[in-house]
């Protein structure tokens, strides 16, 4: 049997999981708190809280997989991008863990392995993955991008953001209104209150497939800053429909540079993948899109959103089959792409 060992910490997430010839037997997540009375991650604080927790949620990954160390086959660990900090703490751990069990090592990139995350699975018996080639969207507080997976190591992004990611726009615009850390699923709730034609919102003109979210972000804040002066009391009275059509903007301006892609390559196998592909309203865009343009869609369950270590241990498995291995030497990269 072949079991991977999953590590994931490129942010401020925590993460191991087991998986065993494909199926995933557990998955761990330890989330830090101590980041949202600051509204962002503070790289110092994270990579201490990695050190932290790393240990105690391997063990308990390998504890719910029912598996010891000694039957591990290989670790794979997120190299990039990520927090240098906190990809370090990974990094460290998977090669002292490596060293001591005498067993190699899989370097993970973690934009892929949010791709792959759609080959996770929970029973044997799981055929639902996607058939190459097909499109995904990839959408997450730092990146958003258009990617056509060809293989489960061949992927070629064809439009990406030039400025600000979506993900990034929605916490920065849940900042401005002082909504909380993290803003996205927090306008995501709102939303779902709101009236999503109330405000109209500039989008960009990007050519290609390419993406721009800073023009949206300074128009949100010029907007709100008008209002305000009329009424201090503007966004308190208005916040749902605020959040309802910031988002909204924000999805339209995705599925409109995605839909085109997927004409002109004649790709209708499309998935979506990232911590915006939690949020209620790019799924019901994509189960939309599906039900209008006969898409075969993939939308990740929620808990392969966000950072996880199970999108690493797949991927770790793929690169395993291929033999391909990571030297002791290797260092962690802050940016890297797919």
């Amino acid at each position: 049997m072949i079991n991977i060992l999953g590590i994931e910490s490129s942010c401020d997430d925590t993460a191991a999981a087991v998986i065993q010839d494909g199926v995933l037997l557990s998955n761990i997540i330890s989330s830090q708190k101590v980041h949202e009375s600051y509204g962002g991650v503070v790289p110092e604080l994270a990579s201490r809280a990695h050190q932290q927790n790393i240990i105690p949620v391997v063990d308990e990954a390998l504890k719910k997989a029912g598996i010891s160390r000694e039957e591990l086959t290989a670790i794979a660990f997120t190299r990039g991008p990520g927090l240098m900090g906190s990809l370090l703490v990974g990094t460290s751990f998977a090669k002292g863990l490596s060293t001591a069990l005498n067993i190699p090592m899989i370097d993970v990139n973690h934009l892929q392995a949010h791709v792959l995350a759609h080959f996770i699975k929970e029973d044997k018996d799981d055929d639902n993955q996607p058939s190459f080639p097909f499109l995904c969207l990839l959408v997450s507080g730092g990146n958003s991008q258009i990617i056509v997976v060809k293989s489960h190591k061949e992927m070629e992004i064809i439009g990406q953001t030039i400025d600000d990611a979506a993900g990034e726009a929605f916490d920065k615009c849940a900042k401005v209104m002082g909504l909380g850390y993290p803003g996205g699923p927090i306008v995501n709730k709102l939303a779902n209150l709101g009236n999503p034609d109330k405000f109209k919102f500039n989008k960009p003109h990007i050519q290609g497939y390419d993406y721009s979210f800073s023009g949206l972000k300074t128009s949100f804040l010029y907007f709100l800053r008008d209002e305000l002066k009329n009424d201090p009391d503007f966004i308190e009275k208005n916040k749902e429909d605020l959040c309802a059509s910031l988002q909204k903007t924000i999805i339209d301006i995705l599925m409109d540079k995605l839909r085109k892609a997927a004409k002109d390559l004649n790709i209708k196998e499309v998935a979506v993948a990232g911590g915006v592909s939690a949020n209620s309203g790019l799924r019901d865009a994509f189960e939309d899109h599906a039900q209008r343009l006969g898409w075969k869609i993939h939308i990740p369950k929620f808990g392969y959103t966000t950072d996880n270590a199970a999108m690493v241990a797949i991927s770790g498995h793929y690169k395993y089959l291929d033999n391909e291995f990571c030297p002791m030497d290797a260092a962690p990269f802050a940016r890297v792409t797919v």
